[in-house]
């Protein structure tokens, strides 16, 4: 496993939000220090979110986010996908508001 970690004074990230139903098209993005902007795929499980590289969507991160640190794995492709998968199930069954905004990420990034 590969870990990157840091101290940031500042956490860089950003939210982009459709007035018109922001529960839908709300996106989060996050500056990763070395391969620069990711945005968030899917929730993962405790407490961390799968993130892609934004240009490339070709590596994927869990990222956990603390009070003043930013913890970033890079996992696989498959794991990733799985990751995203379990999170459509969990969303389909809680009837979550959500869920069709991560289907269409999932569908946007991985199909």
């Amino acid at each position: 496993m590969f870990y990157l970690h840091g101290n940031f004074s500042k956490k860089t990230v950003w939210c982009i939000v459709n007035k018109k139903n922001p529960s839908l098209s709300s996106e989060r993005y996050l500056n990763h220090p070395t391969f620069g902007m990711l945005y968030q795929v899917s929730p993962g499980n405790k407490g961390m979110d799968i993130y892609a590289t934004l240009y490339a969507q070709k590596m994927f991160f869990l990222v956990e986010i603390k009070q003043r640190e930013v913890f970033f794995e890079v996992i696989p492709y498959l794991d990733a996908r799985n990751q995203a998968e379990l999170n459509l199930q969990r969303s389909r069954r809680q009837g979550s508001e959500d869920f069709p905004k991560w289907e269409n990420l999932f569908r946007q990034t991985f199909l």
